[in-house]
Order: C-alpha cells, then structure tokens, then sequence
C-alpha cells in the first residue's frame, strides 16, 4: 500500500480529463447552478456539539484500498436511512470508483433516502470536481492537504504556498456555490496549511495516507494547536465506546466513522451504540 496517494491522485487527472470530453466544464457549471439546495453541512455538526451531542459524519463506504470490500450488501439507500434514525448528523459518501467502488449515483441514492447533509468523499484538485460535486447533489467537499503537497509530502515555504493557494480557490468556489468545506490533515505541518483556510470544519485523520497504519495519537497530538472557533473532527480508527470517550474528555466532539458502522449488520443501531 506504499504511496497509494500519489497513485489515487495520478488518477484523478486522468479522471478530470475523461470527463471534460464528455460534459465542458461550462456544461458542469450548469448542471452545478441547477442542483437541489444545499443542505447546511457544518450547522448540522455545530448544532449537535451545541446540544451537549457528538456530531456524528456516518460513512457509506463499500470498499477501501487497504480493506478490501467492506460491505458486500451494499445500499446506498438503505444505509443512508438507517444512519439518520441511528443519529448521525451528517452523512459522507465515497464517491472515487476505482479505488473505493464508490459512485456518484451512491451518494445521489443516500441524499435522496434522507434529510442529512452529504460530504463529497473523493480526492478533489480541481475546481470541475468541485462543481460536479455540487451537480451531485453534494452539500460540502473534502480537501486533503497532503494531495496539494509534493510526493514526498515535505512542506517548505514555497511548497506550502502553492497548497494553501490552491486550496483556498477551491474552497471559495465550494463556498460561491453554497457548501461546506472539511479540510483533513495528517501533521502539525499540514495543519499549518489548513489553518490558512477559513473553513470552521478542520479534519484530522488519524489514518497515514501514505502506509495506512492507524494512531488515534495522531488527532491528540495536534489539539494545543488548533484555535478557538475551529470545530475538529476526528477521524479513523474509532470502533469502541472508549475510544470516543478518550476523545470527548478532550473536547473532540465530531466524528467521521465509516469501517466501524459499514461492518455492523445494521449501521444507524452500531452508531447509536457506540455514542450511547
């Protein structure tokens, strides 16, 4: 699983190409600008939070890289109702194909069977990703830091200032069009660079990109340094009710779970369990 980043976004190019000869982006512009309202993505987080309650973001997620097929009984719709009566805030649909058997129809199926906001999962570097989110029926994208970066993924000054830059034009245009920005980070360095957007959403994700091992360490590590008014959400490797009490009593209180809810018969009743 050496590197897969660099390998998922050589894809994306190739991806963004193939569809520009099938809609223009002036086409894509259209469909974005014609899409169902948006739903608020980061209201929904910061309402729960309000309430004393974890925000929950539920993945509906068929397959990953390093796992496999996750879920072989897949139901966009179905999962995504059950997720809504077990709870959850928010829901997060992997839309990449070739990596995570995700679509765009599974995250157009999961919207329609409920009332949640909806993140874009996928590996967005360029603006025709963001408005074809939007035309999906999108509520809010996800930028990783670490795809903007080199693939060594060193930062210095002038690497770091390409990143924020380009992540700051994509997180404007996701913004013109109404939605919410989850912006993910893997170190204090990335998190430097994330600190430059303006989205109040700052993801930290406790799985390397790069070897896919897991520390919940990772999120932990970087709470003294995130300033008042950004709400952090945490994300992989929680499956036990002590993990997400290890990150409460330290004022983490969002949440994007996918594995621990996909594998569970039913997902929505493993959410409600694991926040009982």
């Amino acid at each position: 699983m050496s590197d897969i980043l660099q390998k998922i976004l050589s894809t994306k190019h190739q991806e963004i190409e193939a569809a520009l000869s099938v809609r223009s982006r002036e086409d894509i512009v259209e469909e974005a600008r014609e899409a169902p309202p948006v739903r608020d993505f980061a209201g929904a987080i910061r309402a729960r939070i309000a309430a004393g309650q974890a925000g929950v973001i539920a993945e509906v997620k068929r397959a990953s890289p390093s796992k496999g097929i996750i879920r072989p009984d897949f139901q966009p719709a179905a999962i995504a109702r059950s997720y809504e009566k077990g709870g959850a805030a928010c829901l997060s649909v992997l839309t990449d194909e070739q990596y995570f058997q995700g679509s765009a129809d599974f995250l157009r199926e999961a919207r329609e069977a409920c009332s949640l906001p909806v993140l874009r999962k996928d590996f967005i570097v360029d603006p025709y990703q963001v408005f074809e989110a939007r035309a999906m029926g999108a509520d809010a994208i996800l930028l990783i830091v670490a795809a903007f970066l080199p693939p060594d993924g060193v930062v210095t000054a002038a690497t770091g200032r390409v990143a924020v830059m380009q992540m700051l034009e994509l997180e404007q245009l996701a913004h013109d069009l109404g939605m919410s920005v989850l912006v993910e980070v893997h170190s204090a360095e990335e998190l430097d660079l994330a600190l430059q957007l303006t989205t109040p959403l700052l993801g930290i994700n406790n799985r390397n990109l790069r070897t896919f091992d897991v520390t919940l360490e990772t999120t932990f590590s970087q709470l003294a340094r995130i300033p008042e008014g950004r709400i952090v959400v945490t994300e992989s490797g929680i499956f036990t009710p002590q993990d997400v009490a290890a990150m409460r009593s330290r004022g983490v209180h969002a949440f994007l779970i996918g594995e621990a809810f996909m594998r569970a018969p039913e997902p929505g009743e493993e959410l409600a369990r694991l926040f009982a």
